[in-house]
């Protein structure tokens, strides 16, 4: 028999958990709203996973302190000849120093469920069974037939529903699927789930000191190479662009970056690619064949060469369009019971005027809350606002933190202290199109500047003199 529902949501990952906070908001009744995931957790925040999730443990450093304030109070018990001066002396040089250690610990579930990512409650196991909402987890739906309003398991299990919310989210892309010569090796990794991580993260550990080759220059290039340099992991990252993350930056941005990471000690190679890897007699990668000749040696390895919006459950039922699943400005297919968020969406994007897929975690959420708030307006005969989305993307590595917001597209103007040698870098670009700044770039700003920039990214104020603009690099922002 089919376990019927009112609303499923296909899909346990970020847009699913802050789906049912929405629905919990709107007054979802018990046994109406089921979650399907094949991941074995309930809805956590994914970026974790390629920055606190792999920070390394700081339990050696906190031996040595305690062990600090043990010897001192040995030496206070047993030398007669200590003075208290001196002792209280020392006691202040052990706390001055714990004080400026930094003890946070890899982070772990239940930590970072969702939605504690944009400031919310953190939404346990136990909350979805007090909400009366059902998560069916390590389960994979195998097939999809939205005629009959139907889901099937590859344990054959049938799931039945009124509504349906499509947030399969994006499948990483493997060098398997291009057929890479040993591609298969063991301690080649590719992050999206903390599995992922999990298996990655036991591979630091098991390999302390020794040498990675992370392959993509791009969000995960950049933030695992990061984490594995401060897992003090020898690290080369490698990637065929003329510089990192191309699709976002501009050869300025990219250049503080790159000069950033290499006296961090990180080795960078542009301009090839991975075309193989050879492995010791345990089948766990030893080599990295480059596209250029090179051969680096690797005890572990690291893709982050992009991902594809998984849609092939539903492909050929419903619309799609530059990749993703056509919807409207609720998020709403061109079947009226069907609704797509997050990654697997391409949606009307109402401040340029087009139809866009955007791959990004504020999207995932704000996308999921969208359709949940149309579809129980709907029921009751009400409207929502459009959809009306500033795109915005941001990273955070080593001491380094930056925003953007808008479209890069245009013309550019570099502004601020971009030396990446500076104690506290703090720099930006704007981009200016048809006489407008229509997007900006900031590393190293306060909340405040980062609210500043985003609002000019909305509001698109017009720009008479570049030279000026460069001149006034944040002060622009500011006036705004």
């Amino acid at each position: 028999m089919a376990k019927t529902f009112k609303y499923i949501i296909l899909g346990g990952g970020v847009s699913a958990g802050y789906a049912a906070r929405e629905f919990a908001k709107q007054g979802v009744k018990p046994g109406e709203l089921a979650i399907i995931s094949k991941e074995a957790v309930a809805p956590y925040e994914r970026p974790a996973l390629s920055k606190a999730y792999l920070f390394p443990e700081c339990k050696f450093v906190m031996l040595l302190c305690l062990l600090s304030i043990l010897g001192f109070f040995i030496s206070v018990e047993f030398s007669i000849k200590i003075k208290i001066s001196a002792c209280l002396a020392r006691l202040l040089n052990i706390f001055t120093l714990m004080s400026q250690l930094d003890f946070a610990a890899p982070a772990r579930l239940p930590g970072f469920h969702v939605c504690v990512g944009s400031g919310g409650e953190r939404l346990l196991p136990e909350w979805y069974t007090e909400k009366g909402i059902e998560l069916i987890l390590s389960t994979e739906i195998v097939k999809v037939d939205l005629a009959a309003k139907s889901l099937i398991s590859a344990g054959g299990e049938t799931f039945s529903y009124q509504i349906l919310i499509v947030a399969t989210g994006s499948t990483v892309i493997r060098l398997t699927d291009f057929g890479v010569e040993g591609a298969d090796a063991k301690n080649i990794f590719y992050l999206r789930e903390v599995d992922d991580a999990d298996k990655l993260y036991e591979a630091i550990k098991a390999k302390k000191n020794g040498k990675a080759v992370v392959v993509g220059g791009g969000y995960i290039g950049l933030e695992l190479s990061a984490v594995l340099k401060l897992n003090n992991i020898d690290v080369t990252m490698v990637y065929p662009e003329p510089w990192c993350m191309p699709r976002l930056f501009t050869a300025g941005i990219a250049e503080f970056y790159e000069e950033y990471y290499k006296n961090k000690g990180v080795n960078i190679i542009k301009g090839t690619v991975a075309v193989g890897f050879t492995s010791n007699s345990d089948g766990e990668v030893k080599e990295v064949k480059l596209k250029d000749g090179r051969v680096l040696e690797a005890d572990i390895v690291v893709v982050g060469v992009g991902g594809r919006p998984q849609t092939a459950l539903v492909k050929g039922q419903v619309e799609e369009e530059k990749g993703g699943i056509k919807t409207d400005a609720f998020f709403k297919t061109n079947l009226s019971d069907v609704y797509a968020v997050g990654d697997v969406a391409t949606f009307p994007l109402k401040l340029y005027g087009e139809l866009r897929r955007v791959e990004h975690v504020d999207h995932s959420r704000k996308s999921a809350e969208q359709a949940v708030k149309a579809i129980k307006a709907a029921e009751e005969g009400r409207t929502v606002e459009e959809y009306d989305y500033l795109p915005y993307f941001y990273s955070r590595s080593f001491d380094l933190s930056w925003q953007f917001y808008g479209d890069n597209v245009g013309d550019t103007v570099l502004f601020g202290d971009n030396n990446p040698a500076s104690s506290k870098p703090k720099f930006g670009t704007y981009w200016i199109k048809d006489g407008k700044v229509v997007g900006v770039f900031l590393e190293g700003g306060t909340p405040e500047e980062n609210q500043a920039i985003a609002k000019v990214a909305k509001v698109q104020p017009p720009v008479a003199d570049v030279d000026q603009l460069a001149k006034e690099g944040l002060s622009f922002a500011s006036k705004i």
